[in-house]
């Protein structure tokens, strides 16, 4: 029973990166060789770049908006609580 659950569990050292792919660098050659004769356009790296620095303007503006509303509920907080 227990070589059966150590065999269940059992994980190639290969996906863990623990020992080298047999199968060499390409795994597939077939598939890069259709690639290569399929001439497709390269991939635009800087269209890449400009997508990053988007998502990170994002991020940023969604942390300021975030400030911003949390100062605004401390301030009516505290304008409530000067009321009473």
């Amino acid at each position: 029973m227990s070589r059966f659950l150590r065999a269940l569990c059992h994980r190639p050292a290969v996906r863990f990166g623990l020992a080298r792919d047999g199968r060499g660098r390409l795994r597939d050659p077939q598939f890069v060789s259709f690639v290569a004769q399929s001439n497709r356009k390269m991939l635009d790296t800087d269209f890449h770049d400009a997508v990053l620095r988007g998502r990170k303007l994002a991020r940023r503006a969604f942390q300021i908006l975030l400030a911003f509303g949390g100062a605004w509920i401390v301030l009516e907080s505290a304008r409530a609580l000067s009321v009473f």
